[in-house]
């Protein structure tokens, strides 16, 4: 599965297989999560102030 990803590149040497883990896909995942995880936390943060001050 990590090999279909890109993220696992596998060199197979006779009874030896080498598995080198190429994690540079991970950055754009992270960029996405970074910037979809604010969006998601100024919401959250919204609907709390805005639960809070309706019980008044």
């Amino acid at each position: 599965m990590l090999e279909d990803a890109g993220l696992l590149d596998i060199e197979e040497d006779g009874w030896v297989r080498r598995c080198h883990l190429d994690a540079a896909p991970l950055s754009e995942a992270f960029r996405w999560l970074t910037r979809h995880g604010v969006l998601w936390e100024d919401r959250f943060d919204a609907l709390a102030d805005h639960l809070e001050n309706e019980d008044r």
